[in-house]
């Protein structure tokens, strides 16, 4: 009895230390279906789902393996909604050189974090441009819109994109990349 409240008191006085300490951030379950984006201020792994979306993970795994989001802009980035890139152009009309998607809508509740696939008034019109959700303003997007992933880690970066539609000095992704590929991607195509 005399070790057992010995233990619960030394529990009770490292408690308040052990509550303290910092959270790890958790890793992505899975490199191979993670999405990794330098920003200017730092990283954003972004936890892809193919069981949700796997025609749209498919496409944003090629054209990172291409190089195609490096040096692209967020163009259109709106306070508590989302933050929106993928376009080539810059001006939001823009994709890739492959053809559209199509849907792959689901009732996965869109919330902070949220990566969707962006689109025209078509349901089967994605292509390479995507979302970003800055918190429950993105939630009437569901089954409207195809959910891809979700940010696992570095949601701090994202909310410290350039605001703006479009911005007036938009950020850009400086190197889009799968996790298990490693931080070697193509460099930034030349414009």
């Amino acid at each position: 009895m005399t070790r057992l409240l010995a233990l619960f008191a030394a529990l009770l006085f490292a408690w308040p230390a052990l509550a303290q300490q910092p959270q790890s951030k958790a890793p992505a379950a899975d490199p191979a279906n993670t999405l990794v984006l330098e920003l200017k201020s730092g990283r954003v792994l972004i936890a892809m789902r193919p069981d949700l979306a796997p025609k749209h993970v498919e496409r944003v795994k090629q054209l990172a393996r291409e190089g195609f989001y490096n040096g692209i802009k967020w163009h259109r980035v709106i306070d508590r909604f989302m933050a929106q890139s993928g376009d080539p152009t810059g001006t939001g009309t823009g994709g890739s050189k492959y053809g559209d998607l199509p849907a792959e809508f689901s009732k996965e509740v869109y919330q902070r974090g949220s990566v969707g696939a962006a689109r025209t008034s078509n349901p089967n019109s994605a292509n390479s441009q995507f979302f970003i959700c800055f918190g429950d303003g993105c939630r009437s997007l569901t089954g409207q819109y195809t959910l891809w992933g979700n940010v696992v880690e570095g949601m701090e970066h994202v909310d410290r994109i350039t605001r703006g539609e479009p911005p007036a000095n938009p950020d850009i992704i400086q190197k889009a990349y799968i996790l298990a590929d490693g931080p070697n991607a193509p460099a930034p195509k030349k414009k």
